[in-house]
Formats: structure tokens, C-alpha cells, sequence
């Protein structure tokens, strides 16, 4: 069985907005989660206490319209499932997430497979990849700052060739100086229910 997350401090600790969508046999829901029908089959309501909205009763094809219906307001979806009943939806959302323990529809439709049973596992998927593009962007930034300066001055001729060699090699060395800090990323423990 999943392990029930908090999903309120999921929400914080991405800074994003989560919803829960379950059809009327979800055996995957939390205990925590209430399930009670919401009418029209559609209709979002707040989890109890735990900071997500949760839209219930929903039948397999619904779930990607909740998607694209998410997508159409300017969000960024990512999806996480683990049932041939999730493929269409982890397949419309931005980023889908399937749970390696579940079916292989759902690991094809997806984007990203967390090897584990553990929802909090993606929680950390996303943290990781934020890291690594914020890196990304301070090598980028770090790389043209260095050439923006040293390029005129060797144009110039006020660079002399050696020091110009060296500084670009330690341009490099800094670079992947900085790319080495992800190593230090540690999964986060505060999301997963106690």
C-alpha cells in the first residue's frame, strides 16, 4: 500500500497548489481522505484538514479533462499515478509521475518513474530538478558574465593570453564546482506522514 501523505505540506513544501482526484473505486486514497461523492461528479472540495482540494468521483477519461481544465487556467500540472486508469492523464500533464510499483500503462504513459511505492519520493523528484535547473542558470549566468568581460579585454589586447588561459580554466573548475553542490541534495523527511 502507498504511504499516506500529508498533502497540505506537499503543497507548501513545493510553494504549489494540490489537488487529489480519485474515481469512485480508489483504493489508493488515503483513509484520511473523505469519500464522500461530490455532486455533479466534478465538484472540487476541500480534503479534510489537510490543505488539498480533492475531487472525487471521477471517472478515467476525467481525470485528463482535469488536467487539461487545469492547464487552461495557467498551471503547470504534474500528475501522479499508478493505474492503466492514469495513463491519459499522466500522458496530458506537464509532468507526469508514475509510481514504479504500479502498471506498466502508466510507467510508459509517464514522463518520470519513482522506482518506490513512495509518494514523498516525488515530492523530492521535484525539489531535485529545481536544483539542478537553478544550477544550471549559475553556470549559465557565471560562463557568458566571464566572457562578456574577458573577450574585449583580449580583443583589446589588454589580456594577456596566459592569465586569460588560466581564468578559463578556473571559469571551468568553478563551474563544475558548482554543479558538484547537488550531491549534497538530501530528501526531504517533513512531508511524509508520521
Amino acid at each position: 500500500m502507498l504511504q499516506p501523505l500529508r498533502l497540505g505540506a506537499v503543497g507548501r513544501s513545493l510553494g504549489a497548489d494540490v489537488e487529489r482526484v480519485h474515481g469512485p473505486a480508489a483504493l489508493t486514497v488515503p483513509a484520511s481522505a473523505s469519500r464522500e461523492p461530490a455532486p455533479g461528479g466534478d465538484a472540487a472540495r476541500p480534503g479534510p484538514a489537510n490543505g488539498a482540494r480533492r475531487i472525487a468521483e471521477v471517472l478515467p477519461a476525467g481525470k485528463a479533462d482535469v488536467v487539461r481544465r487545469l492547464q487552461a487556467e495557467g498551471r503547470v500540472v504534474a500528475m501522479v499515478g499508478d493505474g492503466v486508469n492514469d495513463a491519459p492523464a499522466l500522458a496530458q500533464a506537464d509532468l507526469g509521475l508514475a509510481i514504479g510499483t504500479g502498471t506498466d500503462v502508466a510507467i510508459e504513459a509517464s514522463d518520470l518513474t519513482l522506482v518506490s511505492g513512495d509518494l514523498g519520493a516525488a515530492v523530492d523528484a521535484i525539489r531535485l530538478s529545481r536544483a539542478t535547473l537553478r544550477t544550471i542558470k549559475q553556470n549559465l549566468a557565471w560562463a557568458f558574465g566571464y566572457n562578456l568581460a574577458a573577450l574585449p579585454l583580449a580583443a583589446a589586447g589588454l589580456l594577456n593570453p596566459i592569465v586569460a588561459g588560466a581564468a578559463m580554466a578556473f571559469s571551468s573548475v568553478s563551474v563544475v564546482a558548482n554543479a558538484l553542490r547537488l550531491r549534497r541534495f538530501r530528501p526531504a523527511q517533513d512531508v511524509k506522514a508520521r
